[in-house]
């Protein structure tokens, strides 16, 4: 039987920063207030390098990778090389067994 994932939990900006706030200023361990609050320990490290890296005004509540129409043209181009490497090693494996069919 397939179990269907729970889905995200989303929090709200005042959320992040306030737990963010109680991990950097209180003395108890990040552990417990990961606990209390209901998140995983390293969620709270997640934000709080969001919050030092973007700042409070650009602190979002975005998640994930972005959508197809928002990826950029080297992501995408990196993506497909990728690919077609795979494609080739593919093509290279099978001439050589081919090959040895033939001797």
């Amino acid at each position: 039987m397939v179990q269907k994932r729970k889905p995200y939990k989303t929090y709200t900006k005042e959320f992040k920063i306030e737990a963010v706030r109680l991990m950097t200023e209180s003395d108890r361990p990040s552990s417990e207030i990961a606990m209390e609050l209901g998140v995983r320990r390293n969620q709270l490290y997640k934000w709080k390098e969001q919050l030092e890296k973007e700042g409070v005004a650009d602190f979002a509540t975005k998640r994930g990778r972005p959508k197809k129409e928002d990826e950029s043209e080297v992501s995408r181009l990196r993506r497909e090389l990728e690919r077609v490497k795979e494609e080739n090693e593919i093509l290279k494996k099978a001439a050589v067994f081919f090959a040895k069919e033939l001797d």
